[in-house]
């Protein structure tokens, strides 16, 4: 059975996560596993995956990037499935398909893992040294706090006699971030 596994980090890119669904279901895979998730983060849907593949299967993703961040957690994800008999197989390989069936497909991918994972690490440097750039230039300011503008106004509708959760509701904003300006304001 070809089991399918599809995600992405932000809720924003819908797009991309049916864009995996559709390559996926049009592989022939049976059984779908989508979330919408950073890598970083604890995948329940992943680990589903993998409780679920039996042997014989074959865990299908698009892209390496959507399995695993690092050649360790790549590594250990192929163990984990190569220990219940269950192949790997990335769909969009340089115009071709990986598959860890092969003694070459899994050379193939612990080496393309060690590259995805330095091209990550340079590029997060690259992004440090252009933010310091542009702080020294006094280019960067970094995100805006939103909820501190509305100070005012969370003051405001606290003395009328609302309660942090009305307020939080009304001005779109977290309790946490209400009972924060209030706390700084007492």
């Amino acid at each position: 059975m070809l089991i399918g596994y599809a995600r992405t980090s932000q809720l924003h890119q819908r797009a991309g996560l049916e864009g995996q669904v559709a390559d996926l279901e049009a592989v022939g895979c049976e059984r779908l596993f989508v979330e919408q998730v950073s890598a970083l983060a604890h995948r329940p849907e992943l680990q589903n995956a993998l409780d679920y593949a039996r042997e014989g299967d074959t865990l299908v993703v698009k892209r390496m990037c959507r399995l695993a961040r690092s050649t360790v957690e790549m590594l250990q994800i192929i163990a984990k499935l190569e220990a219940k008999g269950v192949g790997c197989r990335v769909l969009d390989f340089g115009g071709g398909v990986l598959d860890t069936a092969s003694a070459s497909g899994r050379l193939l991918i612990t080496v393309l893992a060690a590259v995805s994972e330095a091209e990550r690490t340079m590029m997060l440097e690259r992004q440090k040294i252009g933010i310091a750039k542009a702080k020294q230039e006094g280019r960067f300011k970094g995100r805006q706090p939103t909820a501190r503008r509305k100070a005012p106004q969370v003051r405001e509708l606290r003395q009328s006699g609302l309660g942090a959760s009305e307020i939080a509701m009304r001005l779109g904003m977290s309790r946490a971030s209400v009972y924060r300006i209030l706390s700084e304001a007492a």
